[in-house]
């Protein structure tokens, strides 16, 4: 284990934390309401963007599965997948852990079932599960609460999502041949949107799922990372501007975390009528208003 990553405060999972999150996107939508017709999603009243907690957690396990692929990376798989049927990892867990799905399980073959998810999967560990899915009662195990969660994140200031008209000179089908000109499409942006995220470790929960502290460095880096991972053309330029980890010294924590989360401060710039960069704003960041018994690590800035 590297000597940095076993030392840095931030990667303790016998402590609280609590963390700022800053991304951007420039010329695409970070995140598609299919109940708008998949236009960015804004809160209605304000015209602020807002990206969903399954968004962002939805980026971390694909980063992570790549990162540590799970055929060579033991304890690192990942239990929310594309196209995958949750009710059989369930059970394939039953199997490995008991030899076969038991009839009449017991709350201790729960138990025992639940830890071997958290061992394997670095998402239950994390974010916690319900295993407990489905009428397939022998199967189920329970559910589990993570250490981990995430806020909506929301833009700084108004943005504008815009519905634009593209064209292809390809056809679909043979029977478009004969028409004239090309195929028209639509495409959803916002010119430019600045984000806060915020997110909350729990180290009490920490203890039930066995989090361990490589599991929180891994978690820190995906989210700085996550976004050079996930490009396509609908999504833009996407980039993490900041991460900000609050640790407190005792396990159920030392200050409010909304208090915390207040000392990071992103402003857009005297001046500037309609941001289109990361430039146009500054983050102000009020180290000395930290209260006692809690610590800053800028992970990203």
């Amino acid at each position: 284990m590297d000597t940095a990553v076993t030392t840095a405060i931030n990667n303790d999972p016998a402590k609280r934390h609590d963390f700022v999150l800053l991304f951007d996107v420039t010329d695409g939508s970070p995140n598609g309401d299919p109940d708008a017709g998949n236009l960015p999603r804004v809160d209605p009243e304000t015209m602020q963007g807002l990206v969903t907690d399954v968004c962002l957690k939805r980026k971390v396990r694909d980063f992570v599965s790549q990162d540590k692929p799970e055929d060579i990376n033991p304890g690192y798989k990942i239990f929310i997948e594309h196209e995958q049927i949750l009710n059989e990892r369930i059970k394939r867990a039953w199997i490995d852990e008991k030899g076969k799905v038991l009839d009449k399980p017991s709350k201790a073959d729960k138990k025992d079932v639940r830890k071997a998810m958290c061992r394997n999967y670095y998402d239950i560990r994390l974010f916690g599960a319900v295993l407990s899915t489905g009428k397939e009662e022998k199967i189920n195990c329970g559910q589990l609460r993570g250490p981990l969660q995430m806020t909506f994140a929301r833009s700084v200031d108004p943005v504008i999502p815009l519905d634009t008209s593209i064209t292809r000179v390809a056809w679909t089908k043979e029977s478009d041949v004969d028409k004239d000109g090309s195929q028209m499409g639509r495409k959803a942006l916002l010119p430019y949107g600045l984000y806060v995220g915020h997110g909350f470790f729990n180290a009490s929960f920490a203890e039930q799922t066995h989090v361990s502290t490589d599991d929180l460095a891994l978690f820190w880096r995906a989210l700085t990372l996550m976004f050079e991972q996930d490009r396509s053309a609908s999504r833009g330029m996407m980039s993490c501007r900041g991460l900000y980890v609050f640790t407190h010294d005792s396990k159920l924590g030392d200050a409010p975390a909304h208090k915390l989360f207040e000392l990071v401060t992103p402003e857009l710039k005297p001046g500037v009528a309609a941001p289109r960069r990361f430039n146009d704003y500054t983050v102000t960041i009020a180290e000395d208003r930290l209260p006692s018994g809690v610590t800053l690590t800028r992970v990203l800035e």
